[in-house]
């Protein structure tokens, strides 16, 4: 693979990277962008084995070394699993990316009873828990990092997405106390915030109908850029703040959302 300089961001890192949700739109670009600037990425999927082993195939095609797992991240075991599976393939881990999740309709919250919200906890904060809970101690070994892909709404609200933001939220207030807690260690935690982009969830809500013509129009105007972001905004994010180029951040939340939130 030829690369420039910071395509080489991970080169010389010992271990592996690994992302989980691997298979997503965001994730997908996460790990390939991560691939293609040196790092050995490890990525877990749940159930989509035809796209892992068809992300697999392209980036080792390209010179990559990239490996998937399946794991169920709202299984406190599985997620366990696939730390240990990353320290014990490559010997060490040196980035977490969490950029799993469920797909979140929007409502409002009215219309979302307790048990549904309860729910969405366990598929996405407790996950996120479950997995960066036995990452800290090779994380620790490795003066590592971790990024965690939550969303522009804990900043600023759009109406109907309670049920999303109110978990992402969740797991922002944990990297902010793993940040000011690990810091010690040398171990760094932010969060990337995607505003709408044009894949992942937010196409699946267009696709879906969730978002008509109406209101993607209301939309853009809210947007100073006056247009969407797409996955790989959110991928040259998270791979900024993974690499030593931003040695000196954490505890921190980048909207990467077109100024949505400004």
């Amino acid at each position: 693979m030829t690369a420039t300089t910071t395509e080489q961001d991970f080169g010389s890192r010992k271990g592996a990277a690994l992302v989980a949700g691997g298979t997503g739109g965001i994730g997908a670009a996460v790990v390939r962008t991560l691939a293609r600037r040196g790092a050995t990425v490890l990525f877990t999927y749940r159930s989509n084995r035809d796209a892992a082993d068809a992300l697999t195939a392209e980036l080792r095609a390209e010179g990559a070394q990239v490996e998937s797992v399946q794991s169920d991240l709202t299984d406190e075991v599985s997620a366990t699993g696939a730390i240990g599976s990353t320290v014990d393939r490559f010997g060490a881990l040196h980035t977490l990316v969490y950029a799993a999740g469920p797909h979140v309709p929007m409502t409002h919250l009215s219309q979302v009873p307790p048990s549904r919200y309860r729910e969405q906890l366990h598929t996405d904060a407790l996950a996120f828990y479950h997995l960066v809970h036995p990452a800290l101690a090779p994380l620790r070994e490795s003066a590592g990092n971790v990024v965690a892909v939550t969303t522009a709404a804990t900043r600023r609200y759009p109406v109907r997405d309670g049920l999303s933001s109110g978990a992402k939220g969740a797991v922002e207030a944990v990297v902010r106390a793993l940040a000011a807690e690990e810091g010690r260690y040398g171990v760094r935690f932010n969060c990337v915030g995607p505003g709408m982009l044009t894949d992942g969830i937010a196409a699946r809500l267009i696709a879906d109908g969730e978002l008509d013509d109406s209101a993607l129009q209301v939309t853009r105007r809210n947007i100073p850029l006056r247009r969407f972001g797409t996955a790989q905004d959110i991928a040259e994010a998270v791979a900024f703040l993974s690499s030593e180029r931003a040695g000196f951040i954490t505890g921190q939340h980048l909207s990467v959302d077109g100024g949505y939130t400004v």
